[in-house]
């Protein structure tokens, strides 16, 4: 995956692929903006948080995603790609096998960070564009938020990230965990979000600025898709949901309404993608969880996120 472009060209041009639980999503940017955004659902981490193993069939759906993302990078002039697994890659105990797989097709070595690692790049990634990084007062601490699919990370900081803490709860791991039935009960709506909640209560005691006002974040799949829902959006506008306002009213609004249809029924809301129906009950019990645990009025979607953060770094070292 490196290139024999003039160093003009490659040696501001690089590439970060983040395999996480349920999406393997591309970045190639270089220092003036993005080139190129690539985002796929092989949900490599189905089933692991039972089985603690990457299923064959979801490692040869990830390889395949790779292989496309390979040919993209080759075309892009890249001088530097990195390749970076989350909690599915840190949960499952064959994780040599699929990164031998990883490194033939890529020539890149797969980077399993830990959870300290990637809610830093979140957060450094999540306040990308955003105006209140420059317009409130120092003293008002951040919290980024992201939901994935196998857990949801948190950092707290000001313009840098201070703390970072990790629960293991996602869309893809809450689904497969606690809702068994379509629709989900409401004993078992209860009990997901009840569990974040429980967790939230222990670590407020610990990180106070988590209940002291902050300015919350949020990224990832499942909180954008409640904004895109919220909004009705028909396609993917990033203008329209980063930086958008999404207040709690809202998000149990669009969680009541996904939650009590079937799946079947689901799929037509607006702005909500046909390949996270089946998971996205999961995410929003988790969100639910947060933003009523920790009080909050709303919270700032952002559409950037570990990949842009990651990206930042490594242009930084150029």
């Amino acid at each position: 995956m490196t290139s024999g472009a003039s160093a003009s060209t490659a040696e501001r041009r690089v590439a970060v692929i983040d395999v996480g639980t349920n999406s393997v999503n591309m970045l190639v940017r270089d220092r003036q903006g993005d080139i190129l955004r690539r985002f796929a659902t092989p949900r490599l981490g189905e089933g692991v948080a039972r089985t603690r193993l990457l299923a064959s069939e979801a490692q040869a759906r990830a390889i395949d995603v790779l292989q496309e993302y390979t040919k993209d990078i080759a075309e892009a002039d890249v001088s530097q790609v990195r390749i970076i697994g989350t909690s599915a890659c840190r949960r499952a105990t064959n994780i040599d096998q699929f990164a031998a797989m990883v490194r033939e097709v890529t020539n890149v070595d797969l980077d399993v960070v830990d959870e300290h690692t990637e809610a830093k790049l979140s957060f450094r990634g999540a306040l990308t564009g955003l105006s209140f990084n420059s317009t409130h007062g120092a003293e008002r601490p951040i919290v980024v938020v992201d939901i994935g699919g196998g857990s949801t990370e948190f950092t707290i900081g000001v313009r840098e990230p201070e703390v970072t803490f990790s629960l293991p709860y996602g869309a893809v791991v809450t689904t497969e965990t606690e809702l068994a039935h379509d629709p989900p009960r409401p004993e078992e709506l209860t009990n997901a979000i009840g569990a974040v909640e429980d967790d939230l209560e222990e670590l407020a005691r610990a990180h106070p600025a988590l209940i002291s006002d902050p300015l919350v974040v949020g990224v990832a799949g499942t909180i954008v898709t409640v904004a895109a829902v919220e909004i009705g959006l028909t396609s993917f506008e990033d203008a329209a949901l980063h930086g958008f306002v999404l207040s709690k009213d809202a998000a149990e609004d669009v969680f009541r309404t996904l939650a009590t249809e079937r799946l079947a029924d689901r799929l037509f809301n607006p702005g909500l993608p046909r390949d996270r129906a089946d998971i996205i009950v999961g995410g929003c019990c988790v969100l639910v969880g947060i933003m009523r645990r920790l009080r909050l009025d709303s919270l700032v979607v952002s559409t950037r996120n570990l990949l842009d953060g990651a990206a930042a770094e490594m242009l930084e070292q150029q």
